[in-house]
């Protein structure tokens, strides 16, 4: 199979120089990610478009087909057959040939993009095979402005591509054409759409995470930053940094004026995102902030808030409404992990200032004690997020290999894994529940039984058995099958 592959119209647009050096980074990231799905892949082309092939393997070719409509840079990509351009009477057979059954009963138009020098026009190539079409198929008619199927090729010098599929891609930048930038990232709706998109403009959004909940909800955020970097920027090596923050919000809890909590939080999460993006290198941070959608969100709380940062401050959903957020995070995978996760309010004030200033909020932090501040950064961990998955150190929540007779193993994996493979365990009971409705489905479970919680690669499942364990329920385990 070969695939030609379109660069994001603004890539185009870029001075010589410039697009060279955004095509090339694209071509660099595709060497990376599509070789480990089939080493026989082949890469060519530069400037105007890429060319794939791929082994003849409709496995391996989905799985590229996948990757590539996940990666920065492409704008779409079309599945094409490629042959010698002979005279245009055998191009219309050959167009008859591969599209005839298809117009059965349906109106059509040919779309044909020529590059290069030919005796005929574009004009010529769609009026010729539209005309051999209507005489040798069962099409209806010719339609150009809303046809039921259109016949695409392209002629490129002396060779032809005729169209057999499309696929949209994410668009924006090649990943890696922009710098390194520090994402704060909470694991719930706003920040994780807002490190994507800092992916779709070539940026690296490196996470960082600031723990308020304990082991159950880093899990969790854990999990949403290896989704984004597996999906959409497995070609770069990103890191999720976690810092402990608990003892910052008891200091501010004991010894801030109650109205102005909220901003001192923000604050002092940019105060630490400073510190860790100087030391890495990060030329921003990146939050996931809207206007007005919570307290410390008004204009004047975002100026004063800011004032705690030498850093530039990246706010891509400043204007977003939360239904469009939420619809973003449907379509980019990241909806049911956002939505599951444990809501950790370390900080509630009981009547937030929404039009702080710099004398109030100096006033508030007069009391605090910054060597707290000091010290979680100093005890922030570091990880690339390729090892997220098994970094599961610290959990007390107990791993078995096997279910046995009475217990109730409970399949939290997402639907379409379920149904693509169903587990079935011979003697054991196995009960279906998405990880999404986990929580609010199992007060309703019998509490004498003993539950294991199970998903493919024991991430959703420690996370959610350790969540369950914290609000007491003590008979939760995970079960962790061992792979043939």
């Amino acid at each position: 199979m070969k695939l030609i592959i379109k660069f994001f119209p603004e890539i185009t647009i870029k001075s010589r120089q410039v697009r060279k050096r955004f095509v090339q980074q694209l071509k660099k990231n595709l060497r990376v990610l599509l070789p480990q799905i089939d080493p026989g892949v082949r890469i060519t082309g530069d400037w105007d478009s890429l060319e794939l092939s791929v082994t003849d393997d409709p496995a391996l070719q989905t799985r590229i087909i996948e990757r590539l409509r996940n990666t920065p840079g492409i704008a779409h990509f079309n599945e094409v057959h490629e042959y010698p351009l002979g005279p245009l009477d055998e191009l219309a057979q050959l167009c008859v040939e591969c599209f005839g059954a298809e117009l059965d009963g349906k109106t059509f138009a040919v779309r044909c993009k020529r590059v290069g020098h030919h005796p005929f026009s574009s004009t010529d190539v769609n009026r010729l095979i539209g005309s051999r079409l209507m005489e040798q198929t069962g099409a209806l008619g010719v339609s150009l402005r809303e046809p039921e199927v259109q016949v695409q090729l392209e002629i490129r010098n002396q060779r032809v591509f005729l169209i057999q599929a499309r696929h949209e891609g994410m668009g924006g930048f090649p990943l890696g054409t922009m710098e390194p930038v520090l994402s704060l990232m909470s694991g719930g709706f706003d920040s994780t759409v807002a490190s994507y998109q800092m992916l779709q403009r070539g940026l690296l959004p490196h996470f960082v995470f600031f723990n308020l909940g304990g082991r159950a909800h880093e899990l969790g955020v854990r999990q949403v930053a290896h989704h984004l970097w597996e999906r959409y920027a497995a070609s770069h090596r990103l890191r999720f940094i976690s810092v402990p923050f608990e003892g910052v919000v008891a200091d501010i809890l004991e010894n801030v004026e109650n109205s102005q909590m909220g901003v001192v939080l923000k604050r002092m999460m940019l105060r630490a995102a400073n510190r860790v993006a100087f030391r890495r290198g990060y030329q921003a941070l990146v939050t996931g902030e809207a206007i007005a959608q919570v307290s410390s969100q008004t204009l004047p709380n975002l100026a004063v808030i800011d004032q705690a940062s030498e850093l530039l401050v990246l706010r891509p959903l400043i204007t977003t409404s939360k239904t469009e957020i939420i619809r973003t995070a449907r379509r980019i995978g990241t909806e049911a992990f956002s939505a599951s996760m444990p809501e950790y309010c370390g900080v509630i004030s009981v009547s937030p200032d929404i039009h702080t200033n710099p004398a109030k909020v100096a006033a508030a932090e007069a009391g605090f004690n910054f060597a707290l501040l000091d010290e979680a950064v100093l005890q922030a961990t570091h990880t690339d997020c390729c090892d997220l998955e098994l970094d599961m150190e610290g959990s007390e929540v107990e791993v078995v290999q096997q279910a046995l007779a009475g217990q109730v193993v409970l399949d939290i994996r997402p639907p379409d894994e379920q149904e693509a493979r169903p587990l079935t365990l011979d003697g054991i009971e196995v009960q279906v529940v998405p990880f999404y409705r986990l929580n609010s489905r199992f007060a309703e479970l019998d509490p004498g039984r003993a539950y294991l919680l199970y998903c493919e690669k024991g991430v959703m499942s420690q996370l959610h058995a350790q969540y369950l364990l914290d609000r007491g329920h003590d008979n939760v385990r995970v079960l962790r099958l061992s792979t043939p």
